[in-house]
């Protein structure tokens, strides 16, 4: 940690800075520059971080050398890491190609789109059980039944399933049909429920949150990585902006800068990015050329008949189209899109 003083600092004011910093237990090295004086901390600055240093008279600023989500960041674990989703490896080489409607609708129609992204390619199975919706009269999902349903399709399909958790009480339940937890956009600073999920021994897909900062949505992870739960894979699904020609904006920056600073799978989700089917296959293959460790797609064999973001929904074939273009990039950045089981290295 830094503790630069201003420049008109006296030399009480910095004698009082470097006792304080001694007081609580580190060491001060202290460099006088021609225009600027900074002091030094040297010890564990975690402990430091909730120490008022600012607040001290003379001090302009601190600034810490270390990243505050030390379990998550690469220094802590520069070898990147790789998430088991049931049996599919993400991460390290190896693709997610999550595949499925926004919302579970009924159990035959699960199955259906279930069937048709496994044959596409897909390899995990999504679908929304609970939906933490804009509006209080939107379609909320069917719950614990459309869990049943989701388990059902899944294992039809033979493919491990992620849904979305909304509410720290409902994390068990979840967890006896799903495969990975998924912490929606709106949850990404659901402090309580980070912590549930933590707690469990399931793979957790955390979004980005709509008007986070890259950082916020780390340490959202550490969050969870903090309870012993360090199976996140992070997933950037846009941002906020001014211009409603798309539903968010795509930050396809992000993944490489999360991929510098994590160890954790950083995969995409141009669905909700865009809002838009004519933009999703541009959008998935530029992340997955960005590097993303997975593509997140919303698709739906009705659109029009869907209860929940039925207007951003791929059509199965539509899907698979795009699922052949991402294999060949996949091949060519000699990355692996491994299937239920399939544990060979990446290509």
């Amino acid at each position: 940690m830094i503790v630069i003083l201003k420049s008109g600092a006296t030399d009480e004011q910095i004698e009082h800075v470097i006792e304080r910093i001694e007081q609580l237990g580190h060491s001060a090295h202290l460099s006088r520059g021609t225009h600027r004086t900074i002091i030094g901390v040297i010890g564990d600055e975690e402990s430091l971080r909730s120490e008022p240093l600012k607040a001290l008279p003379g001090v302009a600023d601190v600034i810490p050398v270390l990243p505050p989500y030390k379990l998550v960041s690469r220094e802590a674990h520069p070898d990147a890491t790789i998430v088991h989703v049931g049996s599919v490896p993400v991460g390290g080489g190896y693709l997610a190609m999550i595949a499925g409607p926004c919302a579970v609708e009924s159990e035959e129609r699960m199955v259906r789109i279930a069937r048709a992204v496994r044959r596409a390619g897909a390899n995990i199975l999504r679908g929304g059980a609970f939906k933490p919706r804009t509006s209080p009269y939107s379609f909320q999902g069917l719950g614990t039944k459309g869990l049943e349903f989701l388990r059902t399709a899944g294992d039809e399909a033979g493919m491990p399933v992620v849904t979305e958790a909304t509410d720290p009480r409902l994390v068990e339940t979840i967890c006896r049909y799903a495969d990975m937890l998924q912490v929606g956009a709106r949850n990404m600073q659901n402090f309580v429920l980070l912590r549930e999920v933590g707690q469990t021994d399931k793979p957790v897909l955390l979004k980005r949150g709509m008007s986070a900062t890259v950082s916020e949505w780390l340490m959202s992870a550490e969050y969870i990585a903090s309870q012993g739960n360090s199976q996140v894979i992070l997933c950037e699904r846009g941002i906020r902006g001014f211009d409603s020609a798309t539903r968010n904006v795509f930050d396809v920056a992000a993944i490489p800068l999360a991929r510098q600073l994590t160890h954790l799978p950083v995969i995409a989700d141009p669905s909700h990015a865009t809002g838009r089917p004519d933009l999703i296959p541009s959008c998935a293959l530029a992340a997955m050329a960005a590097g993303a460790d997975g593509v997140h797609v919303e698709v739906h064999d009705e659109p029009e008949q869907a209860r929940s973001d039925g207007a951003q929904a791929l059509l199965p074939d539509q899907y698979e189209e795009l699922f052949q273009q991402m294999s060949r990039l996949a091949e060519l950045y000699q990355r692996r899109i491994a299937g239920p089981g399939d544990s060979s290295g990446p290509v």
